[in-house]
């Protein structure tokens, strides 16, 4: 079929969908006495869960068990290191959940970052906080759903957020910065052809972005902010679409705000 992502994404029970993460494993398959099923115990690096905390509902404690659910909803997904959380990733959700008609959307601590240096990033409990203090815990949820299923790169997080979620329907939240980015990410066509993308105006970006290699291999997906999710249906395998959102640009960077803070020190 014209326009379609191949073999369509891999759903549970598909025989090449493989074993299911580590991380997610379920009482009675490797599970211990003690620890919440899915759940791997609380670490140095991964706190024990604070349901007080606002933005610390995770997906496997606001939904029924840790292999997700089957209900429909529209979720965002705004990635990154969150090193440090801003009112800018804020923002981000805000206008998404508005001009999207989102139901949420999960702020995706990323545990590492193949496309960024080591050098200079506070530890994941660190910046999962901060996400936590940007977000609500209703609508915008910080989560560290990547450091729990064990995975560093976005296709393969979305793979299985799909196989876990196979009726709620995913688009993906990127700054123009990450659009101008996006061919360097690991299988970033699997990507773009499985999920929404929705792209926000970031200051000095945007037009370079929209005039760049991801916008332009793209050009014949590209949809009006309404249509984006419109009619998306989980399950088949034609090619998602993209938009860029009319939206306020915000001018808060985490590289700005860790350069403040160093002068300060």
């Amino acid at each position: 079929m014209a326009g379609s992502c191949g073999a369509g994404p891999l759903m549970a029970g598909s025989p090449m969908a493989g074993p299911p993460a580590a991380g997610w494993r379920g009482a009675g398959r490797g599970g211990r006495a003690g620890v919440r099923p899915g759940l791997p115990a609380a670490g140095a690096d991964r706190p024990a869960p604070d349901q007080a905390s606002p933005g610390h509902r995770l997906p496997g404690h606001r939904l029924p068990g840790p292999w997700g659910d089957r209900r429909r909803r529209r979720i965002g997904l705004l990635g990154g290191s969150f090193n440090p959380a801003h009112a800018g990733h804020r923002h981000v959700a805000e206008q998404a959940l508005r001009r999207l008609g989102l139901d949420e959307v999960w702020l995706l601590v990323s545990p590492g970052n193949p496309l960024k240096p080591r050098r200079g990033m506070a530890p994941f409990a660190e910046r999962l906080a901060a996400a936590r203090r940007i977000a609500d815990g209703r609508r915008v949820l910080a989560v560290d759903v990547e450091a729990r299923l064990g995975t560093r790169y976005t296709a393969d997080t979305l793979r299985l957020l799909r196989r876990r979620f196979p009726r709620a329907s995913f688009v993906l939240l990127l700054g123009a910065d990450n659009l101008t980015q996006l061919p360097r990410w690991g299988r970033w066509r699997e990507i773009a052809c499985r999920t929404a993308l929705a792209v926000l105006p970031r200051p000095g970006y945007t037009r370079h972005a929209l005039a760049g290699r991801a916008a332009h291999v793209l050009a014949r997906h590209r949809r009006r902010p309404a249509a984006l999710l419109a009619g998306q249906d989980p399950g088949k395998a034609r090619h998602a679409g993209w938009s860029l959102l009319v939206a306020p640009e915000h001018s808060a960077s985490a590289t700005a705000i860790r350069a403040a803070l160093a002068r300060a020190a």
